[in-house]
């Protein structure tokens, strides 16, 4: 299970810095912020005069939920110079408040051992005493797992169960007792991994059923439940418990939250382990013929083809008839996909500092990498990218350029820098830094990415004619998607 990265579609260290706690999210919407919405959706000056009016006397307020409030929506409008102002002084303003208990327990996370993180919590708990009850408490259940997380790093069992067990708020224990849960599997430790994954797995599932409120915290909790299915299937297959591991991954193969080539992929090799070839081969199929599945998966493949038909005659016609059925339904695909926005326009430095526009390339066909270096979906890419960039370097009309963005150290230049030189990637890299005034990331914010790894392919013309978001499937694949795009992209 992924550690809580996401919640109801805001960042959990985004939710902190807000709103100062998860509790204000799940409140019912009062009239004040249903005014602050019609305002920040307005498009005439009035409005945007009214909304700056009324942030800033909301700033200003006594209540710690009114400069919240401002907080947000300042937030909202990425005036985020004002949301840097209003942080610190809000801290200072209600020295008891959620603002300063988040802040102060960041001494708690930036402790390296678990006894120095205990200590830290024991004064910090003493400062800042639990209160009322359910979501109020998530800043508690998010450093009590995090002292558990450190003593499970360091292998001392017996305080990670005593601090994972203090969690209190329903709806993220399937997250916390997840997260102990791949600390142990990572130490060798599979016992308490099966335990707490399976915890987490049946706290889910009752959201999962839909027998708890409709709610944001219900929608988290619940969204979790596929995933751990078939975690929980793995971790019994690689205790080689077969038959009870089946069941797990049979619910994931079938739930169309994780019903995908790695499903089908998990649910293949205990089928093999139970000596089920012919199952086993009609799920490999399914993810070879889906276009992505990954060099395992396809090795997996060969092997129960051979069990299944006594050889390997005949496979690698078979899969070269599977791969022109994959080409074919990718030419469709994209041809739906296709479209025609214009490009934003950007001027970036490169890692050895030279200034580098879009614009330079016009009449060339461009594609855009967004990545950061802390990005593991983004080098996961990056071997079918170099192989992009390598079929394509004779070429003097196609251009790759790899954006860094959303940096989250000091010296986010250098990190690129070393981490580009350690791989041997041969990638123009440019650097999409935060604007020292508006704390944004201007062109990943101007090209509107949700998330990364995102690429873009932009004709000669400067049009945007394909985006895609994330990466799965074998580097050859990729390799296919990405150049049938060029193409298509070069013929506009």
């Amino acid at each position: 299970m992924k550690t809580l990265q996401k919640w109801a579609g805001v960042s959990a260290l985004g939710v902190l810095l807000i709103t100062g706690n998860l509790y204000a999210q799940t409140k019912p919407v009062d009239s004040t912020r249903l005014f602050l919405e019609k305002l920040v959706n307005s498009k005439t000056t009035e409005d945007k005069a009214l909304l700056n009016n009324k942030l800033k006397a909301l700033a200003v307020s006594n209540s710690e939920k009114d400069v919240d409030l401002a907080i947000n929506y300042y937030f909202r409008i990425k005036n985020q110079k004002a949301v840097d102002s209003l942080l610190e002084v809000e801290v200072q303003k209600f020295p008891t408040g959620s603002r300063a208990r988040g802040k102060a327990a960041q001494n708690i996370y930036d402790e390296k051992t678990g006894a120095d993180k205990e200590k830290a919590y024991q004064a910090w708990i003493k400062k800042f005493p639990a209160k009322g009850s359910g979501e109020e408490n998530i800043v508690y259940d998010y450093v009590v797992s995090a002292i558990a997380q450190a003593y499970a790093s360091e292998k001392n069992t017996a305080k990670a169960i005593e601090y994972i067990e203090k969690l209190q708020v329903d709806f993220w224990k399937g997250n916390g007792f997840g997260g102990i849960a791949e600390t142990f599997r990572k130490n060798g430790d599979l016992k308490n991994a099966t335990v707490y994954y399976k915890k987490a797995m049946e706290s889910a599932k009752t959201y999962y059923d839909g027998k708890l409120p409709s709610e944001n915290s219900s929608k988290f909790a619940a969204s979790g439940y596929p995933g751990l299915t078939m975690t929980y299937a793995g971790l019994l297959f690689e205790q080689k418990n077969y038959n009870e591991a089946l069941k797990y991954a049979e619910l994931a193969a079938k739930n169309p939250a994780t019903a995908s080539p790695r499903s089908n992929f998990q649910y293949a090799k205990i089928l093999m382990a139970l000596n089920r070839n012919q199952e086993a081969y009609t799920k490999l199929e399914e993810a070879v013929k889906s276009g992505k599945a990954n060099d395992e998966m396809s090795a997996a493949f060969k092997q129960v083809y051979i069990k299944v038909k006594g050889s390997e005659a005949g496979f690698d016609q078979y899969t070269a008839e599977i791969r022109k059925g994959i080409l074919a339904n990718l030419q469709q695909k994209l041809n739906k996909e296709i479209t025609k926005t214009p490009a934003a326009n950007f001027t970036l430095t490169d890692i050895n500092g030279k200034k580098v526009s879009l614009s330079d390339y016009k009449g060339k066909v461009v594609i855009l990498d967004f990545w950061a270096t802390w990005c593991g979906p983004c080098k996961a890419s990056f071997p079918a990218m170099q192989m992009a960039v390598n079929k394509y370097k004779d070429d003097a009309n196609v251009q790759f350029l790899f954006i860094h963005t959303w940096e989250k150290t000091a010296s986010p230049t250098q990190d690129a820098s070393d981490y580009i030189k350690s791989q041997k990637y041969t990638f123009e890299v440019l650097m999409d830094n935060k604007d020292p005034e508006t704390k944004i990331n201007k062109v990943v914010s101007d090209y509107k990415v949700k998330g990364i790894p995102a690429k873009f392919v932009i004709d000669p013309q400067g049009n945007v004619r394909f985006s895609l978001m994330g990466f799965e499937g074998s580097n050859e694949a990729a390799v296919d998607e990405i150049s049938m795009m060029i193409d298509m992209a070069r013929k506009g």
